[in-house]
């Protein structure tokens, strides 16, 4: 090599040393002495409103810069209103982040409400954990597992539009779980109570991780209810360790399989953050490299472990992967799913 390659090559490899840093240094300075707003869509008190307010306590010293980080709320069209407001409406240069529903970024695809922007365009910094949702049965119900829930009734409390509704709905409608579907409770703390005083025998669409903390006492040798199924495309580690089932194992076509594949696959982003598409691709970065290290520094999943959240989180390269993936799906297979999905009657 002649000393002028020698030379280019020395020259070549100080300038990609450089670029990051500068780069860093380039979002720092506009972070700096600025404030980030968190926008959640849904109302205070609700599990993403928590969340996202342990996430704005620990993540303004991992962004460059330092800015302040302040939590709103913006609820309304399960979450698309915030959606909309992030992809319309607010800021575009990195200060409003969005966090919303995981079914929310499905609704132009399967749903039935009318969305005004496209959420496969957002730029996703990631997950707060990986949702693994679960169909629950009373103990003295007459099916004593999802196997038997195939050929034995099972009341299941529901509320309309929700996801209690729509996993007990695409779970009857396409592999003909015997579900005799009670809608009209009104939230999830209602069909727990209707378990709990046996006017409905089951449920489904909880997430394992939350309900887990929240109603220990339910679980176990000494409580009345057991998990009969996980609708999750992996499942659960604990779960899987105790033997609960996958629903997707009960399909019996390659199109039945396809269905539940494609809906469960939403729940792997359960608690995604937003920013809009013409953010700074630096600061998109920057955003993801901050969101990943507030949810492994240890003072963070240490606050969190004492207030019962499940941290699993999802790195945002992996989120956008499969939002792409599941907007490439053939429109056939979307219109079986949405088909899926409506509750009876």
């Amino acid at each position: 090599m002649t000393r002028r390659l020698r030379d280019l090559a020395l020259a070549a490899a100080l300038a990609a040393c450089i670029a990051p840093a500068r780069g860093q240094e380039s979002v720092a300075q506009f972070y700096k002495g600025r404030q980030i707003s968190i926008v959640v869509g849904t109302a205070p008190g609700g599990g993403y409103d928590t969340y996202a307010r342990f996430l704005s306590r620990f993540m303004s010293k991992h962004v460059p810069g330092n800015p302040a980080i302040v939590v709103s709320n913006m609820p309304g069209a399960g979450s698309n209103t915030a959606g909309y407001y992030v992809y319309k409406v607010a800021p575009k240069d990195g200060t409003v982040i969005g966090s919303i529903f995981g079914g929310a970024i499905l609704e132009p695809l399967i749903g039935t409400t009318s969305v005004q922007h496209d959420p496969s365009k957002f730029h996703y910094l990631g997950s707060a954990n990986d949702d693994v949702y679960v169909c629950l049965a009373r103990k003295d119900a007459p099916p004593q597992s999802f196997a038997e829930a195939m050929q034995k009734e099972i009341i299941m409390g529901a509320s309309i539009a929700s996801s209690s509704a729509d996993f007990s709905s695409i779970l009857k409608n396409t592999i003909g779980a015997r579900f005799r579907v009670v809608l009209g409770y009104n939230g999830s703390r209602n069909i727990m109570l209707a378990v709990e005083k046996n006017e409905v025998q089951g449920a489904c669409g909880f997430a394992w991780p939350s309900i887990n903390v929240t109603n220990p006492d339910w679980f176990g040798d000494a409580g009345f209810v057991r998990v009969i199924a996980q609708t999750h495309v992996k499942g659960h580690p604990e779960l899987n360790a105790m033997g609960v089932p996958l629903a997707g194992s009960f399909a019996r076509t390659d199109e039945e399989r396809a269905i539940l594949e494609l809906y469960f696959s939403h729940t792997q982003f359960g608690r995604p953050y937003i920013v809009a598409p013409e953010v700074p691709a630096d600061r998109v970065e920057a955003l993801r490299a901050a969101f990943m290290a507030t949810l492994k520094d240890p003072e963070f999943v240490a606050e969190a472990r004492k207030a019962g959240l499940d941290i699993d989180a999802v790195e945002g390269s992996e989120v956008q992967r499969l939002i792409a993936k599941i907007y490439a799906a053939p429109p056939e297979l979307l219109a079986k799913v949405k088909k899926a999905l409506q509750p009876p009657g």
